[in-house]
């Protein structure tokens, strides 16, 4: 199994946009073979030490599947492609990392 952490930043003010089009891909997404887990998530003011304030232009998909070659068909599925042009104007940055268990 991998993890995949997916940050992303939205043009200002723009967030609630992408997590609505991110909650109207989940069933898809969902239903993907290889799907574990599939949720955005948005900052939290938590005011701890250590830790970046929270971003109000930033989601953050937390992702697990059952290989690579399952995320690999996610990045490339009809419905993934069809999301991405239809919020590219929301999308200024992003950063993928991927992990396995220790």
């Amino acid at each position: 199994m991998i993890h995949v952490i997916a940050r992303i930043k939205t043009a200002a003010g723009r967030r609630g946009e992408l997590v609505d089009a991110f909650q109207q891909l989940l069933p898809e997404v969902h239903a993907e073979a290889g799907c574990i887990a599939y949720a955005p998530t948005v900052d939290v003011e938590a005011d701890l030490d250590r830790f970046e304030s929270a971003d109000p232009d930033v989601v953050t998909m937390v992702e697990r599947w059952e290989t690579v070659s399952h995320l690999q068909a996610h990045l490339a599925a009809p419905h993934m492609a069809r999301f991405r042009e239809k919020t590219g104007d929301l999308v200024v940055g992003a950063e993928l990392r991927i992990f396995e268990d220790a």
